[in-house]
């Protein structure tokens, strides 16, 4: 798809529910459009956070966290397929939701790129990639999970 600016053409990806934004979240998604995904670390236990929301450790409360890189790499847990049209047409319907344990420990929800239900199996390793995608709030980098 593509769409006209006053700088010419531009790309627009598919459009998606809108994202959470504000605080931790405009972090978050600053780092996936640089094609990366970062969670939140503890700096007083090295306890890693996921969603972005904490405001103090759920292990030890303190409030200091710095933003590390994740590997990309991680094995489904659990999946599902939504077959009911809950965004009014914006997402294409039945579509698949994967549960993702990341490398790295935290569980991770995202959509599957390039395979369905069909596909997978428990345990089965995945790795990240980012769709463009656009929502109410602009373009952005959806982090997304292929075979790995």
């Amino acid at each position: 798809m593509s769409g006209e600016t006053a700088d010419g053409p531009r790309y627009i990806g598919p459009k998606r529910p809108d994202r959470t934004l504000g605080g931790n979240h405009d972090t978050f998604w600053d780092w996936c459009g640089k094609g990366e995904l970062r969670l939140q670390r503890c700096g007083n236990c090295n306890h890693l956070h996921w969603p972005v929301t904490v405001r103090k450790c759920e292990s030890c409360g303190e409030q200091a966290f710095t933003w590390e890189p994740m590997s990309g790499r991680g094995k489904v847990v659990s999946w599902t397929t939504f077959q009911q049209d809950y965004y009014r047409g914006l997402m294409a319907v039945p579509y698949d939701t994967i549960l993702v344990e990341l490398d790295e420990g935290p569980l991770f929800m995202s959509n599957p790129q390039g395979f369905s239900w069909q596909d997978l199996s428990p345990e089965m390793p995945v790795k990240l990639a980012f769709l463009d995608a656009e929502d109410s709030a602009g373009t952005f980098k959806l982090p997304v999970f292929e075979r790995g």
